[in-house]
């Protein structure tokens, strides 16, 4: 009797056991270990990241991290870690937090608008991928790529259509790459192929003449004119005249494309450049910034007016006046010249 007692008391202290061990099991891997108070915390894991790494960015976010450790173990993620923007959520469990790392790469949206160089363009996008500007850049000069895609350094930035992209944030720089020749080859659909040839452009001449016009005019509505007086002039074999180049010019002559230069004075119409259309008439070797989607429609499907000239409108600021006659012109731009002098500004 005595002996039946005894092995009860331990039958039923190792059932306690068991549950007491089944309880912290449980509790280790569903109970919920996140330490923020935001509904989502985003953990960027970088490629070819180690496991210990992975804790150490995680610690901010976890309350017990050995606790995650344990299930991360058990789940075999610690010879299964992937890179990549994971999210997690507040209240998350050990379980949960490790199938969304092993499985929940989130995408990012990349965006990036008129920027006037590679070295721009690499140092924006670097901010939103894994990839670095560095990387970035040597992969957009690559020459090999260019070649093979039909480009070269001066053009190069052409194939970049400002735009809101999704990637992955792990992209590297040559999945950007290739990436964004796909998109430039998607932007140029059989439609606007034709409408190019039917103007008498190449699609690298339509993204040139469409950078001026960006440059030129802030107001979407008014581009196809301001692309029309392009058009025009191209025409008739006329040089272009568009201050934007020379003011591109100067940035590249003086290699500080952070320099501001409000106005242009004539003694710049004469800096010898490719870029500069008031000593030159053919059209810059590439594009003096990235033009939108707008700005390249804008060349395409140009006004057809008989406007040749335009200035800045001073009582409506943002637009322009346009002339057909360089008297009228002249009449349009000693207004303007007025004003600019009237505010003292100088360069």
């Amino acid at each position: 009797m005595y002996i039946k007692k005894i092995l009860l008391i331990i039958a039923l202290l190792g059932i306690l056991g068991l549950a007491t061990f089944s309880w912290y099991v449980y509790d280790v891997i569903f109970s919920p270990n996140t330490t923020f108070s935001e509904e989502t915390a985003q953990v960027y894991v970088p490629t070819g990241a180690t496991y210990a790494e992975v804790k150490e960015l995680l610690k901010p976010y976890l309350e017990d991290s050995e606790e995650f450790d344990l299930v991360a173990q058990k789940k075999g993620y610690i010879n299964n870690v992937k890179a990549g923007r994971f999210i997690l959520k507040k209240g998350m469990n050990n379980n949960e937090i490790v199938n969304t790392l092993r499985s929940t790469n989130e995408p990012v949206w990349v965006t990036f608008n008129n920027q006037e160089r590679l070295e721009d363009l690499a140092g924006r996008v670097a901010a939103q991928i894994e990839a670095d500007s560095t990387q970035l850049l040597e992969s957009m000069r690559d020459s090999a790529f260019l070649t093979h895609s039909g480009f070269e350094g001066r053009n190069a930035i052409a194939m970049y259509i400002p735009n809101k992209y999704q990637f992955f944030w792990n992209t590297s720089a040559v999945e950007f790459r290739e990436r964004m020749k796909e998109e430039y080859d998607r932007f140029w659909t059989e439609k606007r192929l034709a409408r190019a040839e039917e103007i008498g452009l190449t699609p690298h001449q339509v993204m040139v003449v469409a950078s001026i016009v960006q440059k030129e005019t802030a107001k979407i509505d008014e581009r196809p004119k301001v692309a029309g007086v392009y058009m025009n002039r191209i025409e008739k074999g006329w040089k272009l005249e568009a201050d934007p180049t020379v003011i591109y010019a100067l940035k590249d002559r003086l290699q500080n494309f952070d320099t501001i230069i409000k106005r242009v004075l004539y003694a710049d119409l004469t800096l010898d450049s490719p870029y500069n259309t008031y000593k030159y008439k053919e059209l810059p070797p590439g594009p003096i910034t990235m033009p939108d989607i707008s700005s390249i429609d804008a060349v395409l499907n140009h006004e057809d007016h008989d406007y040749f000239y335009f200035v800045a409108d001073v009582e409506n600021f943002g637009y322009h006046k346009f002339a057909k006659t360089l008297s009228q012109h002249n009449a349009n731009k000693r207004a303007y010249v007025q004003w600019i002098n009237k505010q003292k500004i100088n360069r």
